[in-house]
This record gives structure tokens, C-alpha cells and sequence, in this order.
């Protein structure tokens, strides 16, 4: 599955624990990175500073879905089920 241009669930719904520009601490889960821009799309794509963990990511429609709102809920359901209780 190829991502759906102006998706941009993965850079809300999941925490990020890795440094990116601008957030050295990562990103919460549900908190919209930085770098979204307003077509919800990465602003630093394919550049160096981009988070291994961003790059890596691939679309699936397992977590996915159908629609923004559906990627949203299934990363966010994921975040809190893998969520190691402090």
C-alpha cells in the first residue's frame, strides 16, 4: 500500500521518542509533529534530519485503514495497547 497523500496519521496519532528538528525530546502520541504541514504532508521528507523512525514506516492498510480518520484511531489504539505503564 503507498501512503494516501495528505494522510499525515502517522505523524499525529503515534509518539515519537527519537529527536526530531525542533522537538529534541520527539513528539506524544496524539500531538501533531512539527513539521505537518497545513496539506498534511512532511516537511522534511527524503531529507537527512528526518527521523529513522519516520523513514521506515510503511503503509498498511492494518493500521492504516480506509480514511485519515480510520489510520488515526488504529495508531492510536496500537500506541496505547503497546504503551509500557510508568
Amino acid at each position: 500500500m503507498n501512503c494516501r497523500a495528505g494522510c499525515g496519521a502517522c505523524c499525529i496519532a503515534p509518539s515519537i521518542t527519537s529527536a526530531i528538528p525542533g522537538m529534541p525530546n520527539g513528539k506524544p502520541a496524539g500531538v501533531r509533529c512539527l513539521h505537518l504541514n497545513s496539506e498534511n504532508l512532511c516537511g522534511i521528507f527524503g531529507r537527512p534530519e528526518r527521523p529513522a523512525v519516520c523513514s521506515a514506516f510503511q503503509a498498511d492498510e492494518a493500521v492504516c485503514g480506509n480514511d485519515t480518520a480510520e489510520a488515526i484511531h488504529l495508531l492510536g489504539w496500537l500506541e496505547q495497547t503497546t504503551a509500557i505503564a510508568v
